[in-house]
């Protein structure tokens, strides 16, 4: 009778005999991420490439989606979420709903059709209309954290936090100590931090703690360089005493700050908002607040008290948006936006990989006759985003937009002025990850005075910068475009 092992052997394919089981396991592997991909129905240029990425480098393919593409666990993760910010909304339009609606009517007598952004964010509940706000453009980190700084150690009651980078630094460990300090004081004080991004400070945490301080990892990681780059917590927002906030592009960390000890000059935004327009930032804190903690927070008063008004203020909106939100509407926002533009279009962003209806939006209003100008970074802290981002450039420049080289340092401000009357400003980088994947912010803001600022500093932008005219662009070496033109490819995924 025939050996029983040499029976099971010769039902073995040959080419797993010869050690290749992971091809088999790969595969399967592979079919099983292409199903999840197809049920998804995410964008399909979206789609289309994590599958060709999937079946033309193998393993590799499999890392890039593990670290960037899987929406797996998202309904699992923001379910409890959505329910609440449902809860924590309905409490806070009925305290605080104010007088939008004739708000608007006002503004529309001034602004127009540009009317639209603020029309769109209170219909779907998403913000109020806050009317005579004072606010203060702060231009990089030499402005921000002496205002910052500031503030916080003229806190009485409470202290919020929540940022995306928190490096143990210099200005990292001032802001530490200020907020022990207040903390010994009796200020409540609450700190939100991205687990990802802030993943080099677990003294810092410690410390705070140990002061009683509240403190939050944003969707905790065990390995932060394998962890995925998906979800993450964008934002930048302070809430101190419920009358002074700050929201914009920059992180804690020297490095915004230009004092000679960093070879990269940093171009970034930021805002100091007082009034009414605080509630929404304050707001958005406790949503994410909610999430970190899984508990429910009554909306007390001494969190939302009343503001002063300012004369001539501004009006604000604030926009947030994440992978829990029902739209992207840090993009819907932007693009009613731009529809309505008359006369010019201004804006300045790192990371320009912008979605197909955004580059319409934009070469159309160029097509009708509106001056719409860009500035990106000649050099970029990323290879691959600063190649994606020239294989755009083609199209808008032929389009007739004028798009400028900032050569000064790293532009990181992520700015639009519409008019010269409507400004944005916020944390919302031009790409798929801050309009569809990672939680961000911006406010809007109404206001002639500051939006002539904006233009200011945009026309000081434009001076350290180089325009690209199309006769430059077009005769560029056929291996700078085909390297725009792969990473271009690479685009959805990042």
């Amino acid at each position: 009778m025939p050996d029983s092992n040499y029976l099971f052997m010769d039902l073995i394919p040959e080419f797993i005999k010869q050690g290749q089981l992971w091809v088999v396991l790969y595969i399967i592997v592979s079919i099983g991420v292409v199903i999840t991909i197809l049920m998804e129905n995410r964008n399909p240029s979206k789609s289309l490439a994590y599958i060709l990425v999937l079946l033309f480098l193998p393993v590799v393919g499999l890392i890039v989606y593990y670290f960037f593409g899987r929406d797996l666990r998202k309904e699992k993760i923001f379910k409890k979420k959505v329910f609440k910010e449902t809860h924590i909304a309905t409490e806070f339009a009925r305290k605080y709903f104010t007088d939008s609606e004739r708000e608007l009517a006002r503004m529309e007598k001034e602004i127009g059709d540009l009317i639209s952004p603020y029309k769109l964010l209170l219909s779907q509940k998403q913000s109020l209309v806050h009317r005579n706000n004072s606010v203060t453009l702060l231009t990089n980190g030499e402005e921000k954290f002496p205002a910052l700084f500031d503030a916080l150690n003229q806190a009485r009651h409470h202290i919020h936090l929540e940022y995306y980078i928190f490096t143990r630094d210099d200005i990292g460990n001032q802001l530490t100590e200020i907020l022990i300090r207040k903390a010994t004081e009796g200020v409540i004080v609450r700190v939100i931090i991205d687990d990802r991004g802030s993943n080099r400070i677990k003294d810092i945490p410690r410390r705070l703690k140990e002061a009683g301080i509240e403190v939050y990892q944003f969707m905790p990681v065990r390995f932060a360089s394998l962890s995925q780059a998906n979800y993450r917590n964008h934002r930048k927002i302070v809430v101190i005493d419920g009358k002074t906030g700050f929201v914009g592009g920059l992180n804690i960390d020297d490095r915004y700050i230009n004092n000679g000890k960093h070879q990269l000059f940093w171009r970034d935004t930021h805002l100091k908002i007082e009034g009414s327009a605080v509630k929404e930032l304050q707001f958005n804190f406790f949503k994410s607040l909610s999430f970190v903690t899984r508990k429910q927070y009554e909306l007390e008063s001494a969190y939302f008290p009343e503001t002063l008004d300012y004369e001539d203020g501004a009006t604000i909106s604030v926009v947030a948006s994440g992978p829990a939100s029902p739209h992207p509407y840090n993009l819907e926002v932007l693009l009613s936006a731009i529809n309505q533009a008359k006369k010019s279009i201004r804006i300045a962003n790192p990371y320009f990989i912008p979605p197909a209806e955004l580059l319409t939006a934009l070469e159309l209003a160029a097509a009708c006759g509106i001056e719409v100008e860009l500035i990106i970074p000649a050099h970029s802290d990323s290879y691959i985003v600063q190649h994606a981002s020239f294989s755009y450039l083609k199209s808008l420049i032929k389009r007739g937009i004028k798009v400028y080289l900032y050569k000064k340092g790293f532009m990181h401000a992520k700015t639009v002025v519409i008019d010269g009357k409507l400004s944005f400003v916020g944390t919302v980088n031009m790409d798929i990850r801050s309009f569809y994947i990672n939680f961000e912010i911006a406010a809007i803001v109404h206001q002639p005075a500051f939006a002539a600022q904006m233009e200011y500093q945009f026309s000081l932008d434009k001076a350290d910068s180089s325009l690209i005219s199309a006769r430059e662009w077009v005769t560029r070496s056929r291996s700078k475009k085909f390297i725009d033109s792969v990473c271009r490819l690479l685009a959805p995924l990042l």
